[in-house]
């Protein structure tokens, strides 16, 4: 795969690049559009190919036989993290956060509480507030190394009883962080001290860097089944988000049925084309390209964050996982409006703002580095060049 190639994805219907210039001011003919997550790189040939056959047979009917789509599943998460999925188990939602949404319908109330490791993805807070719960906020602390750690004592003593629910996103969005066995074991443990359902969405867990080991929630704590929801995907691995398709994967029987419920009261079925996708996603050619892609994104990492860490006061989050560098602007002495205008108008870089992300991200802004390589050398460069005075 040649991931240096430099696609032009402007006029496409591209959210990441026909978007940027009415939110963000920073124009496609000459900026750089590193906030939404997906990749500007195409997906495996083999992902092209069952589409290319779905194209030439020209008959795009409703989906049935989902055996083979669970089979690759089942063969994807046993192979590549040593989870045995629990087949009658697996839901196909449209997308994560249409997951997440039907999880808040079918195991909490209006007014109940919703846990958030903040900062954290963003559409957790939105999709949590409309649904008409209240976001909980628990902050991330740094340690020494910059990496966040979690503080179950101060968590613990913030719970009011009113909580029903906490959402994990493992590995982290935005901060890049694997968390260890150990840490996973802190977060069951605290979802059974505070009766929470667990929500555990590891959409990043297969684009983990060299060196770096996920361990799926099942394998952390394997006693906590009666109160832990899976949330897995096709769609960052192998950057097909637009086919918007994901599984929800339920264990419990009663946890199962409820969900279950809410899936038929909305009357959801799996659009086709990602069913044919994800398929021809998970198997040996897949997994062959994702071990070539994370190798790429270790090497963009590397390279965007030996840039940005020259700049004095600025400082990029050690990346674990993902392809987001979540970079700290505190040191700069600067307010968030004025850090962020240098960005994006003087180095025309479009970027997700960290407030967004809730308490603990103000001072932060998001990269998206999933690029080719000469794009990231670029921003290294512009962001020099934006914060000069500094030097």
């Amino acid at each position: 795969m040649n991931f240096d190639e430099e696609i032009d994805r402007v006029g496409t219907h591209s959210a990441k690049w026909d978007k940027m210039e009415g939110i963000y001011g920073v124009s496609p003919e000459d900026g750089l559009a590193m906030w939404v997550a997906d990749m500007d790189f195409r997906p495996p040939e083999v992902v092209q190919a069952a589409v290319q056959r779905m194209a030439d047979h020209g008959v795009y009917g409703y989906f049935g036989n989902e055996g083979p789509y669970l089979d690759a599943i089942e063969w994807w998460m046993r192979e590549r993290h040593g989870w045995d999925v629990p087949r009658d188990g697996v839901f196909t939602t449209h997308g994560l956060v249409n997951g997440t949404g039907l999880c808040l319908d079918a195991f909490t109330e209006p007014g109940d509480g919703v846990v958030l490791f903040t900062p954290v993805y963003h559409a957790f807070a939105r999709v949590i507030r409309a649904a008409g719960r209240t976001v909980v906020e628990c902050p991330l602390v740094q340690d020494e190394a910059g990496i966040y750690r979690m503080d179950f004592d101060a968590y613990d003593a913030a719970m009011t009883g009113s909580e029903r629910m906490v959402i994990l996103c493992s590995p982290h969005n935005p901060g890049g962080r694997v968390w260890s066995a150990e840490e996973l074991r802190a977060v069951a443990d605290f979802a059974v001290r505070h009766d929470l359902v667990l929500v555990s969405d590891e959409i990043h867990h297969d684009l983990v860097m060299p060196g770096e080991s996920h361990t799926p929630m099942p394998l952390a704590a394997p006693d906590i089944a009666d109160r832990l929801v899976m949330l897995t995907a096709t769609t960052k691995t192998f950057n097909i988000a637009g086919a918007h398709i994901g599984n929800v994967t339920i264990a419990d029987p009663e946890l199962r049925r409820r969900f279950a419920a809410r899936m038929g009261a909305m009357g959801m079925s799996p659009n086709s084309f990602g069913m044919h996708m994800a398929t021809a996603a998970y198997s040996p050619e897949g997994a062959a390209w994702v071990d070539e892609l994370t190798g790429y994104l270790d090497g963009n990492r590397r390279l965007f964050d030996e840039a940005v860490n020259t700049i004095p006061g600025v400082r990029s989050m050690p990346m674990q996982a993902t392809y987001l560098a979540w970079v700290d602007f505190s040191g700069t002495g600067m307010e968030p409006r004025e850090f962020t205008r240098r960005v994006e108008k003087d180095a025309k870089i479009a970027v997700n703002h960290g407030d967004t992300f809730g308490t603990g991200g103000g001072a932060f802004l998001r990269f998206n580095v999933a690029t080719p390589r000469a794009r990231v050398a670029e921003a290294g460069a512009r962001l020099q060049r934006a914060f000069g005075d500094l030097q």
